[in-house]
């Protein structure tokens, strides 16, 4: 089963913008910190080339002075830089090439062993046997003997070779003076390059981004929030306007494009507001002129003489009679002028199904649940939307099961029967007015529309679904929030 990848996305427009402004500011930065990391990289390697060739070049004139020298004197030299220590190089003379553990290839320490290699084999003939490899402090070794770093006396070779608490790797190289003749010049690549490690993004780069990232949230946080403001306060005069209350027009301010929308709504509040009283002057009108006629005719149908057309012209004005009441009904039933307040729906369902609760058998009503809260709407619109469900389940379906769930979000309350249920293909026909799917069930047919309609001035919706076990399941949804 997938995930809905909409369910954790923030709801608010704040909360959005928040997280797209921040999505965007990682990859802006991350790309950035990408290109400047890998220009800093080549920069540095090339820096790292040009240090170990010139590295080499001093190794290649060392190379020269010794071979200069009477052999006899080459050990006499050595001793005397030894003696005074601090040298760049630490310098020995060994009848055969030091085998010592390697460290392992890098791309930055394979670059520094060609760059050196390459520089001695062009100073000192291709032919010369040289070798230039990387090894730990701890696994170097330094004479014949394979005496270790720490055996020396640290004038010899620690200032030259340590750097404290780095312990940076050895650059050796061995190249044959003559046959059994070894040259051994161990060196420390000088800084930024005496680690040979890859550069990573600065501490430094680090709180730079943190600190953009967290002022550019701030900024548009601050932007949003005022840009939005003009827009929840629409929000919540739409729904109060939507429960029918009485609303004052809606303040123009914020964007160019908010206050569109603001006297775009207040234009629509005018022509509602407007066509509401002219329908209600309208049909109390029609009631007034239809009740008139009807109540004259039956004073004339009494004076008729005749029994049975007396009858017939009865029943017709019978029907007549009810026609005008279901109309008039089905608009009084879903205009109800009330004030909005909090109703504790808990003791609406109470006194609802108070006179229902009975031994199971026909005609009982269960409550299972509770509301959480108190819920903001029109108290008599409610009950009279509740109470059409419980009826219309009493009626066609012997007993009804209420069912609540309340999560804070929204209130929700199912309305089971044990009726045949509804055909599918006239699930949504029977909200329409006067719709009775048996032709000799009483009322008007106006129970289901009139509690959906109730519902929608609510924000809500009343919804039907046939149960599997048998029955049908009418649910009541409120939102507690504008959806």
């Amino acid at each position: 089963m997938g995930v809905n990848p909409r369910r954790w996305l923030p709801r608010s427009l704040l909360g959005r913008m928040l997280l797209l402004t921040l999505l965007a500011i990682l990859a802006a930065q991350t790309l950035s910190s990408v290109i400047w990391l890998s220009q800093l990289r080549a920069t540095q390697l090339e820096g790292l080339v040009t240090t170990a060739r010139s590295l080499a070049h001093s190794m290649s004139a060392s190379v020269r002075y010794f071979r200069s020298l009477p052999v006899a004197y080459r050990p006499l030299v050595l001793d005397q830089l030894r003696s005074m220590g601090g040298t760049r190089f630490v310098v020995s003379l060994n009848d055969r090439p030091l085998q010592m553990q390697l460290l392992p290839p890098t791309p930055r320490k394979q670059a520094v062993t060609e760059a050196v290699a390459e520089v001695l084999h062009q100073s000192l003939g291709n032919a010369a046997d040289i070798s230039v490899t990387f090894v730990s402090p701890d696994d170097l070794r330094i004479f014949n003997g394979g005496l270790k770093l720490d055996e020396l006396p640290r004038s010899w070779a620690h200032y030259a070779l340590t750097l404290e608490p780095v312990n940076p790797p050895v650059l050796v190289t061995q190249i044959q003076l003559a046959p059994g003749e070894w040259l051994y010049i161990a060196s420390l690549l000088p800084e930024p390059y005496t680690s040979l490690e890859e550069p990573v993004l600065p501490t430094q780069q680090l709180w730079f981004i943190l600190l953009t990232t967290a002022f550019l949230l701030l900024f548009i946080g601050l932007l949003v929030h005022l840009q939005s403001r003009p827009l929840k306060r629409l929000a919540r005069t739409a729904r109060h306007m939507s429960l029918g209350a009485e609303v004052e027009p809606v303040a123009e301010g914020g964007g160019r494009e908010v206050v569109e929308v603001a006297r775009a709504f207040n234009a629509m509040r005018e022509r509602i507001s407007r066509y509401l009283t002219e329908r209600s002057q309208l049909f109390s009108a029609i009631s007034h002129d239809l009740r008139t006629p009807i109540t004259r005719l039956r004073l004339r149908v009494e004076l008729l003489d005749d029994e049975s057309l007396q009858t017939k012209f009865g029943r017709d004005l019978d029907d007549l009679e009810l026609l005008v009441k279901g109309a008039l009904q089905c608009v009084k039933d879903t205009d109800i002028h009330e004030n909005i307040e909090p109703v504790d729906l808990n003791h609406l369902l109470h006194c609802l199904v108070e006179p229902y609760l009975a031994p199971a058998g026909n005609g009982s009503v269960t409550l299972d649940g509770e509301a959480c809260a108190a819920y903001p709407g029109k108290p008599l619109a409610l009950r009279r939307c509740i109470g059409n469900l419980i009826d219309n389940a009493l009626k066609y379906g012997r007993n009804a099961h209420l069912h609540i769930e309340d999560d804070g979000a929204a209130f929700v309350l199912h309305v089971d029967d044990e009726g045949p249920g509804v055909p599918e293909q006239r699930l949504e026909q029977v909200f329409e007015p006067h719709f009775r799917l048996a032709g000799q069930q009483q009322g008007y047919g106006l129970g289901l529309g009139i509690a959906r309609n109730i519902a929608h001035s609510h924000g809500g919706e009343v919804s039907l679904r046939n149960l599997r076990e048998g029955g049908l399941r009418v649910t009541l949804r409120l939102p507690r929030t504008p959806e």
